[in-house]
């Protein structure tokens, strides 16, 4: 099995990249953990721009229930705790940070991405914030920076679909990046962002108000009810049948 984050630096730029392509890079552990060692590498090594990136179809489909039938309420409670950790590191970075999405960018995916300073999207890529569907307040208040709070309480009290035309217009997505462009114009970017890290960390706390203790807490009230695999099995087992009805007609 390949490393869950391969991580390069180029000219100031440190790319990584989501390496569970076979899980749609669904963020299980081992990818929270490695990408949170990164992120705090990158930030002590003098990084000028953080690029997260996925392998294979899709940047993250979110939370990876590959293993659900054996954890427990406690168990999932955890993970989504680190979950919370990581987009906490990511918002909050001593370093520009930069998602570029593309195929499905779902859940804790779509939250990673609006954790970043800068959201580029290729054309096709399809956004969804479905956590409220089992119970969880996961990443709303950074969403609703990004879109707004009449337009975040739409994408997660409904948990629809939206393409990337829809979500560049609603301030989600920063660009639609070309993909046979996007690599030279990561490099113009960097250059762009140029400044040193202590600045960084100032313009963010002037412009960010820091809610991470009450957004953690929010998140853990919201998990922490008695039930919650019961309600994301159920959630799973309406999303299947869903699809087999589409797929029957």
């Amino acid at each position: 099995m390949t490393v869950p984050v391969e991580s390069r630096t180029a000219d100031g730029i440190v790319h990584l990249t989501l390496s569970r392509p076979e899980r749609g890079n669904a963020l299980g552990p081992d990818l929270v953990e490695a990408l949170l060692e990164a992120l705090g590498r990158a930030a002590v090594d003098g990084a000028r721009l953080i690029v997260l990136r996925g392998a294979g179809r899709h940047f993250c489909t979110g939370f990876d229930l590959s293993d659900l039938e054996t954890l427990s309420d406690g168990d999932l409670l955890l993970r989504v705790v680190r979950i919370e950790t990581l987009l906490q590191a990511v918002h909050h970075a001593p370093v520009p940070t930069l998602a570029v999405a593309h195929g499905a960018t779902t859940g804790a995916g779509a939250d990673l991405l609006a954790a970043c300073q800068h959201r580029w999207a290729l054309a096709g890529t399809r956004f969804a914030f479905p956590g409220a569907g089992f119970g969880l307040a996961l990443g709303t208040r950074r969403l609703a920076l990004r879109v707004g709070p009449d337009a975040a309480r739409d994408l997660v009290g409904s948990g629809r679909r939206i393409e990337a035309t829809e979500a560049s217009s609603l301030g989600l997505v920063t660009r639609i990046a070309a993909a046979e462009t996007v690599d030279a114009d990561l490099e113009s970017q960097a250059a762009a962002l140029a400044i040193d890290a202590e600045t960084v960390v100032r313009i963010h706390a002037l412009t960010v108000p820091d809610t991470r203790e009450a957004d953690m807490a929010n998140l853990v009230a919201s998990a922490a009810r008695p039930g919650l695999k019961g309600r994301i099995v159920a959630y799973v087992a309406a999303l299947r049948a869903r699809k087999a009805e589409g797929g029957n007609r």
